[in-house]
C-alpha cells in the first residue's frame, strides 16, 4: 500500500494563465539579468587572468636571470677564494718584511741616538 500526500485545499485562488505567464516572464528577466552579471564577472576575470599570465611570464624571466646570476657567482667563488688566499700570502710576506725592517732599524736608531748624543756633548763642550 502506498501513501499519497495530502494536497489539502489551497487557501488562495488558483492562478490564471495571465498570472502564470507574468510570473514566468519575470523569472526569465531575472535569469537574463543574472546571466549578464555573470558574463560581466567572467569578462573581468578573463582580463585579470591575462594580466596574471603576463606577470607570471615576467616573474619567470626574472627568476631565470636570478638563477643565471647565482650560477655565475658560484663559478666565481673558487676564483675569488684563490685571490683571497694569494692576498693573504702577500700580506704574510709583507708582515715578515716589515718585521725584519723593524729588527734592522732598531739597532740603527739606537746607534743614531748615541751618535747624536755624542755630537751634542762635543758641541756643548766646545761651545759650537
Amino acid at each position: 500500500m502506498t501513501l499519497m500526500a495530502d494536497k489539502g485545499v489551497s487557501k488562495t485562488a488558483p492562478r490564471t494563465g495571465r498570472e502564470r505567464i507574468q510570473k514566468l516572464a519575470q523569472a526569465a528577466l531575472n535569469a537574463d539579468v543574472t546571466v549578464e552579471q555573470v558574463d560581466t564577472i567572467l569578462d573581468g576575470l578573463s582580463e585579470t587572468l591575462v594580466d596574471l599570465n603576463s606577470s607570471t611570464g615576467k616573474l619567470d624571466d626574472t627568476l631565470e636571470r636570478f638563477n643565471d646570476t647565482i650560477s655565475r657567482i658560484n663559478e666565481l667563488a673558487p676564483r675569488l677564494i684563490a685571490v683571497v688566499d694569494r692576498l693573504e700570502g702577500i700580506v704574510d710576506r709583507v708582515e715578515r718584511i716589515v718585521g725584519i725592517g723593524e729588527s734592522v732599524i732598531g739597532p740603527l736608531a739606537a746607534t743614531e741616538q748615541a751618535v747624536r748624543g755624542a755630537v751634542n756633548k762635543v758641541r756643548k763642550s766646545t761651545g759650537l
